[in-house]
């Protein structure tokens, strides 16, 4: 087992634990699992929205169509946020299913595939693909070892389609996520600059930033205070 998964198996036996390693009291657990997402109101997998909690799947959903159902909501129009949420929840529906696991990671990585055949890889296909990929491992650890655990550096496809991108402060948000274990902190804090320098008051980013400050150790409540905390003008 590579070292970022040795990192998080261990922090993933303690979250279940009640011990936090990675937050204060108010969040526990690997970040591309455990802490959702805000998107506003916009489409994503069904959710059990009335419920409380990370793991509300909708008790009625035909997991057997989660490719499709993935697949329609990750167009080109879709914001990186909304697709983080969407690739969550996708995770989790995922994990009770290693098939359909095996369905969705492939089938994400057959778009990086056809891209590059081409001769023009595609930043928001290698994002989807390397973002699963992580978001697997971190599964894995936390509730379902049968989940697949590829491989595949899921974070270096993520750097891959922010150098495609040229600038995009949501993928930087993404990265410092899946670089907040220890081990990497200065990777985490790196991108978690860039994302708040690209943030916007009152946009998702922003309220994302807020609602995921505790990862930096730092319980906000407006972006003025993740920007001071971040040693940036308010």
């Amino acid at each position: 087992m590579k070292r970022r998964n040795v990192v998080w198996a261990w922090m993933g036996l303690l979250a279940l634990a009640g011990v936090t390693l990675m937050a204060p009291a108010a969040q526990a657990g690997p970040p591309l699992i455990c802490w959702p997402f805000e998107i506003g109101g916009a489409a994503s997998l069904p959710w059990d929205s009335g419920a409380r909690g990370w793991n509300t799947p909708r008790s009625d959903y035909n997991v057997s169509s989660l490719t499709k159902d993935t697949l329609a909501l990750l167009t080109p129009a879709t914001p990186v946020l909304v697709r983080m949420e969407t690739l969550r929840r996708a995770t989790i529906y995922a994990s009770k299913n290693r098939g359909v696991a095996d369905e969705l990671l492939a089938a994400l990585m057959s778009r990086v595939k056809e891209t590059e055949a081409k001769g023009r890889p595609d930043a928001l296909a290698l994002f989807d693909a390397g973002y699963l990929a992580e978001a697997y491992k971190q599964m894995r650890v936390m509730h379902s070892p049968q989940m697949v655990a590829p491989e595949l550096d899921g974070y270096k496809w993520v750097l891959r389609a922010i150098h495609l991108r040229g600038s995009d402060a949501e993928m930087e948000f993404a990265a410092a996520l899946m670089s907040a274990q220890e081990t990497t902190r200065a990777q985490r804090d790196t991108h978690w600059r860039k994302a708040v320098a690209g943030a916007v008051e009152e946009s998702l980013l922003a309220r994302n930033l807020v609602t995921h400050s505790e990862i930096v150790g730092v319980r906000a409540k407006a972006l003025a205070e993740v920007r001071a905390a971040t040693g940036m003008p308010k």
